[in-house]
């Protein structure tokens, strides 16, 4: 979802993970992707096709008599009418990510890609947040969350509400994306339509390619039917004996389609050949689906039977389990063991294909045990998560114009970055600004034999990451580095791990994060020695420092030599390495300690110069806004009449525009190629204008369960730059933004009939330069 999971948002290619989530639209902190925009595309507005949008309203908990204005301006803050679920929301941001997908003007590979990235935030939403609702509506408790809608009918309408989804995602695909894409020259085939000879090949390719690792289960008194791992695909099978001497005719099995063969095989139309390699699929050849290959072989398993029926299914499973910090005697074993744990946590969700027998149906339903509203029949190939890779196409008219980021001059080859982050803080914006700089922060800090020291957090480090291996090339080079791995980033634990353990072995200080809380910050913190003394530069970030992510998630990075932020960075190392609790911070806000108070602070503060000046106006970019004390002192700042803009790309409680309540309160969200990621906060102060940006979203856990860090852009130019460069363009945006209604649902913004078209991340591309003076 994934927020820093990758369900994050619409470009989010991660597996779930998400989320960091919420991940262009995870949602889910990822976790798939679309690229970076280099040129932007010139749409003239009367050619704008968008599809039809549903504005399906989310019904509020409590009477709708709260609805009226008399008793809005009246009731209390505390009204659980003012407050829209938090899952009911969710559901409605990847309802966004779909009809992402429906819009012609999209190039066609992406909008496959978006199709996938909508399956994934899906499977990202039961595997984190379903089974918490599910528990809480069979033990009959009490509502939790502020808008107070019982969770029997929370689970009623998330089954609704995916349901509906899920049928108009099908259609998609059948009616839509995968004609289009036959007509490109993209075909699909099924094993039984193809010639004789790409069936030999096909064989062949099975019998040496994927037959040895597969295992045949078979179900009986001896052989209990088997654990089966989250989101695996697998056959269910009624068997029939043909040989004689056999005493039982009919038996059931399973078989797991293996997750380390490849899922799609292109057969050359030329030649036959067989190849796993989506970049060859091409106008001359046709694509296979593993399974069904599988499928259309498994009597070869069965020796002396023959496969009388068969079905897939794809089983859910919890993963948002508790991790018993307190009693392991070290995280990293804790971690570990839960992180094993979570492949076979509580089944909420089987996924069935259609036609399959209803028989083998019935033979799921008493084997494992759930209620018939746990099953979903689709239409389309299950883990349709997966056919992101279909990105990996060489059809490049088919997607999105490659991006080309820009390099920052102060990290151009040659410049010493120490001398001009010395000189004035830098300010940089991915991914229109390269990631590479923030690499080369890391490498002349490992290769400068005059820095001393290197503190790094590390959240989400990717697979093959470049920030960790400058680390390990700075150790290597006698410099003392610290790492703080944060081991609980959902999904990416194990990756985590692996990394941890390697920089232990190679003489790193490996901090393991907190007990109770995760390091969500993300900071760089170098010391230099220069003219007999030391000196301190910082890195602060808004996003991971993942390479990968980095190409399609918008993300802010400052680099700095600024004294009191270096004080500050310097004593949260000391507290996330050490013991020592720090209540007050120079210039950072920082969770769970100072960041609520902090914000809270400077919302209260904007509500007093509104009433002396009229000119209150408060904007805020984040991933998440959810928090119920947050929601109400905005709520209690717009009764005062402060003007108050949210870009808020999932989940939002808050309801804007309730007279009375909200009126001064807009809420949009953009879904575009990019993956909005940023998170800023700005307050007019009559005036005297201060911006804060970093890793936080308005969630409970962001504000007390975390780590978090939000620093002040404190150079003017800095915090103009980023309003009239990014903060605005947003807010004109009228092809990528929603506007959220009082009710709950989304309005899709197009262009009036004589209205110029502006994509905000088109303009963003073509215009940004932070450090403009």
């Amino acid at each position: 979802m994934a927020d820093d999971n990758k369900t994050t948002n619409a470009t989010s290619t991660a597996k779930p993970a998400a989320a960091e989530p919420t991940k262009a639209a995870a949602p889910a902190e990822a976790k798939p992707a679309a690229k970076a925009p280099a040129k932007p595309r010139t749409v003239k507005a009367p050619t704008i096709r968008r599809p039809a949008v549903r504005r399906t309203a989310v019904k509020a908990a409590a009477p709708a008599a709260a609805a009226k204005e008399t008793s809005l301006k009246e009731v209390s803050l505390d009204d659980p009418s003012l407050y829209i679920n938090r899952d009911i929301s969710w559901i409605e941001f990847d309802r966004k990510v779909l009809e992402t997908a429906m819009d012609p003007e999209i190039p066609l590979l992406n909008r496959v890609l978006f199709l996938s990235i909508f399956y994934n935030n899906l499977d990202e939403f039961f595997m984190v947040r379903v089974m918490n609702v599910q528990r809480q509506a069979r033990s009959g408790a009490e509502p939790t969350g502020p808008d107070k809608m019982p969770p029997a009918r929370q689970l009623s309408e998330i089954r609704r509400k995916v349901t509906e989804i899920l049928e108009e995602a099908e259609n998609l695909w059948i009616d839509t994306l995968k004609p289009e894409l036959e007509n490109k020259g993209i075909r699909f085939s099924k094993y039984s339509a193809l010639n004789a000879a790409q069936k030999k090949e096909m064989n062949r390719y099975f019998d040496e390619d994927i037959f040895p690792v597969l295992t045949p289960q078979a179900v009986d008194k001896g052989r209990p039917f088997p654990m089966i791992s989250n989101t695996s695909l697998n056959f269910v099978m009624e068997l029939e004996a043909i040989e004689s001497g056999i005493s039982v005719k009919n038996r059931f099995a399973r078989l797991k389609c293996p997750n380390n063969v490849p899922r799609f095989l292109f057969v050359s139309n030329k030649d036959n050949t067989v190849t796993p390699d989506l970049s060859y699929a091409t106008t001359e050849g046709v694509i296979v689906l593993t399974e069904d290959l599988i499928g259309n072989r498994l009597n070869t398993l069965f020796p002396g039977y023959k496969v009388k029926s068969q079905g897939l299914f794809r089983i859910t499973r919890n993963t948002d389990g508790e991790i018993e910090e307190d009693e392991a005697d070290d995280l990293l074993s804790a971690v570990r063991d839960y992180v094993e744990q979570r492949r076979f946590g509580s089944i909420v969700r089987v996924e069935i294909e259609k036609g399959m027998p209803q028989r083998l149906q019935d033979f799921l339903y008493e084997h494992l045990d759930l209620h018939p509203n746990q099953f979903y029949r689709c239409r389309v190939p299950l883990a349709f998560s997966e056919f992101g890779r279909m990105m990996k196409i060489d059809r490049s008219s088919l997607k999105y114009p490659s991006d080309h980021p820009k390099t920052p001059k102060a990290f151009e080859q040659g410049r010493n970055c120490f001398d001009e982050i010395r000189k004035r803080d830098i300010l940089v914006y991915h991914p229109y600004d390269s990631f590479n700089c923030v690499l080369e922060f890391l490498k002349q800090a490992a290769l400068d034999p005059n820095v001393v020291a290197i503190k790094q957090t590390l959240y989400r480090c990717g697979s093959d990451s470049p920030v960790a291996k400058a680390l390990l090339e700075a150790r290597r080079r006698g410099k003392q580095v610290t790492a703080v791995v944060e081991l609980k980033a959902r999904f990416d634990e194990e990756q985590n791990i692996n990394w941890a353990e390697e920089m232990e072995r190679n003489g790193v200080n490996v901090v393991y994060g907190f007990a109770g809380l995760k390091i969500h910050a993300k900071l760089c913190f170098v010391v230099r020695r220069e003219k007999g003394k030391l000196e301190r530069y910082t890195h602060i970030g808004s996003g991971n420092y993942n390479a990968a992510s980095a190409k399609i998630y918008t993300d802010l990075g400052l680099f700095t030599a600024n004294k009191d932020i270096n004080d500050d960075v310097q004593d949260l190392f000391n507290v996330m390495t050490g013991y020592g609790v720090v209540n007050h911070y120079r210039k950072l806000l920082v969770s769970p300690h100072t960041l609520r108070p902090g914000i809270t602070k400077l919302i209260r503060r904007e509500i007093d110069q509104h009433k002396k000046h009229g000119n209150g106006h408060i904007i805020i970019k984040c991933n998440q806004l959810v928090d119920y004390e947050m929601v109400k002192v905005l709520y209690e700042a717009s009764r005062a009449g402060v003007k108050i803009e949210c870009i808020v790309r999932g989940i939002c409680s808050l309801r804007p525009g309730l007279p009375g309540v909200s009126d001064t309160i807009t809420v949009r969200s953009i879904v575009g190629r990019l993956l909005e990621h940023a998170r800023i906060y700005y307050f007019h102060n009559n005036g005297d204008e201060e911006m804060y940006f970093g890793s936080a979203d308005l969630m409970t856990r962001n504000l007390n369960g975390r780590i978090e860090v939000l620093t002040p852009l404190l150079q003017e130019n800095l915090r103009n730059n980023v309003m009239n460069q990014i903060v605005i363009p947003q807010l004109k945006d009228n092809i990528h933004a929603w506007v959220m209604n009082s009710d709950g649902s989304y309005t899709k913004l197009q262009p009036k009939k004589d209205e110029t078209v502006y994509d905000s991340q088109e303009e963003i591309a073509k215009k940004l330069n932070l450090m403009k003076k």
